[in-house]
C-alpha cells in the first residue's frame, strides 16, 4: 500500500515508476480525488470548529445556526467518506514500485539469468513427463481425482506420497536446523482483512477460494500461500527492534483458482488447484531487506544443491514481478520432459509495501516508528519438487531413484518402482 503524502510530494516520479511495471493510472483522477478529499477534511474540521464555540456560548439565538452547521456537516462528512473510499481503492489496487536493481521490461522474456547450475541429466532413451511416469507407476491418479473432485487435483499414493512427505520434512529440517526459521503450523484460512494485508485483495479476488462462515462474520478465504498467514503475525503491531530479524517457515496446503491461466499445463501437476508448499517468511528492518533476499534465496537453492537437481536463478523484470514486490528472485529447476527450466520458487522483498497494509512496525535507534520490511520465499513448492526428482532421476525401466539426501526421511529406500 502506497503513502499517499509520499505520492504527493512527487506525482510525476510515482508515474514514471510506475510505469516501469506497464501499468498505467488515472494520475490526475488521483491527484483530483486527493485535493477533494483533503478540501472537505479542512471543511468538516471548520465546521465542527464553529458548532463547538457556538455550543460554549449557550447563545440560544444561535441555536438554528447550530442545526444548520450540523446538517451540512453530516452532507460533507458522507462526501469525505466516499471520496476516501474512492481514493483507498485506487490506492490498494496499485502495485510496489520496482527496487533500483529490478530490470525494466514488460513480460517474462525480459527476465534475466543470473546463474545456472547442477549438470543436466543425459539419457539413452526418450524422457518421460512425471504425469507418465507416476501413472505408470500406479502411484498418480488424476482420474480418481476428477471423478471425486475436478480437475486439476490428483491422488498421490504409495511410496510418491512418502516422497512427497519426506520433501516436506527435509526441507523443514533444513530451515529450522541450519538457517535458524521458526517453524509454525498456520490456520489455512484467512479473513478478509489478512488477505489485504498481503496484498492478495482486492486485486486478485478471482484466483481465491472464499468458504462460507456464519452469516455476518467477516469473509473468510483458503490461502493460497503460507506467506498470507506467517506474514500477518506481525498485523497491528510495534516489535520490539531487538527482535529483527523474524524468519518463519511452514509447510501447508495452498489453493489457488488459477483464473488467468485457462488451457495452461492442463496435464499433470504443474499447475493444481491444491498443492504442498513450505514457505519461508521475514520480517527485517526496511535497509536489510536487499540482504535478507539474498539469504532467503540462497536457503532455496541451497535445497536444490542437496537434492542434486539442475536449476537456474532468474531475476524478474518490473512488468512480470508479483503485486507486491519489490525485487523477486525466480528459481527455475530442469524438468528433462519438457527441455526446459520450470518456476520451483519464488523469492520476493517487499519492502514497507505489506506492512503499511497491515501496520506493521518498530521503534528505530532514534525511536521514530518506522514500517518493517517484509520478505517471503517459497523454500520449496513440494509438487514440483516432486516432479524434478521423478523427471531427473527417472530410469529406462521407468522406475526412479530416491535422492540421497531423502533416503534416511523414506526408511533407507533407494528406489520407487511399480506395484
Amino acid at each position: 500500500m502506497h503513502n499517499l503524502k509520499d505520492i504527493r510530494n512527487n506525482f510525476s516520479k510515482f508515474e514514471k515508476d510506475l510505469n516501469k511495471r506497464s501499468i498505467k493510472i488515472d494520475i490526475e483522477n488521483l491527484k483530483k480525488l486527493d485535493l477533494l478529499n483533503r478540501d472537505l477534511i479542512q471543511k468538516k474540521e471548520a465546521l465542527e470548529k464553529e458548532k463547538k464555540e457556538i455550543s460554549k456560548s449557550k447563545d440560544e439565538n444561535l441555536f438554528k445556526k447550530s442545526k444548520e452547521i450540523s446538517i451540512e456537516l453530516e452532507s460533507i462528512s458522507n462526501e469525505q467518506k466516499k471520496t476516501k473510499i474512492e481514493l483507498d481503492l485506487i490506492l490498494s489496487n496499485i502495485p510496489n514500485i520496482p527496487h533500483n536493481d529490478v530490470p525494466d521490461g514488460k513480460d517474462e522474456n525480459d527476465n534475466v539469468e543470473v546463474i545456472k547450475k547442477g549438470k543436466l541429466p543425459q539419457f539413452d532413451f526418450k524422457p518421460k513427463s512425471h504425469y507418465e511416469l507416476g501413472e505408470n507407476l500406479g502411484m498418480l491418479n488424476f482420474d480418481l481425482a476428477t471423478k471425486t473432485t475436478g480437475a486439476r487435483f490428483v491422488f498421490i499414493e504409495e511410496k510418491l506420497a512418502l516422497l512427497e512427505r519426506a520433501l516436506s520434512n527435509f526441507m523443514l529440517d533444513t530451515h529450522i536446523l541450519q538457517n535458524g526459521y521458526k517453524e509454525i503450523s498456520p490456520p489455512l484460512i484467512a479473513s478478509e482483512n489478512t488477505m489485504y494485508g498481503t496484498g492478495q485483495l482486492p486485486k486478485f479476488e478471482n484466483d481465491q477460494f472464499e468458504i462460507k462462515f456464519d452469516e455476518g462474520l467477516e469473509r473468510k478465504f483458503l490461502i493460497p500461500t503460507a506467506e498470507v498467514i506467517l506474514t500477518n503475525i506481525v498485523k497491528n503491531k510495534i516489535i520490539d527492534q531487538k527482535d529483527l530479524p523474524m524468519r518463519f517457515v511452514a509447510s501447508t496446503p495452498c489453493f489457488r483458482k488459477e483464473a488467468g491461466s485457462y488451457g495452461k499445463d492442463t496435464k499433470g501437476m504443474i499447475r493444481q488447484h491444491q498443492f504442498y508448499k513450505v514457505e519461508m517468511v521475514s520480517i527485517v528492518e526496511e535497509q536489510s531487506c536487499m540482504e535478507e533476499l539474498e539469504r532467503m534465496t540462497n536457503c532455496a537453492t541451497d535445497l536444490l544443491d542437496k537434492l542434486e537437481l539442475p536449476y537456474r536463478k532468474i531475476i524478474l523484470c518490473s512488468g512480470d514481478m508479483g503485486f507486491s514486490a519489490e525485487k523477486t528472485y525466480d528459481i527455475e529447476v530442469w524438468l528433462p520432459s519438457e527441455n526446459k527450466y520450470r518456476e520451483i520458487s519464488s523469492c520476493s522483498s517487499c519492502s514497507t509495501f505489506q506492512s503499511k497494509r497491515m501496520k506493521t512496525r518498530y521503534k528505530d535507534k532514534n525511536n521514530n516508528t518506522v514500517f518493517a520490511g517484509t520478505l517471503n520465499g517459497s523454500g520449496l513448492a513440494i509438487g514440483r519438487t516432486l516432479i524434478a526428482i521423478l523427471e531427473n532421476y527417472q530410469k529406462k525401466d521407468g522406475s526412479i531413484i530416491v535422492p540421497k539426501i531423502l533416503r534416511p526421511y523414506m526408511n533407507n529406500l533407494e528406489t520407487l518402482s511399480a506395484k
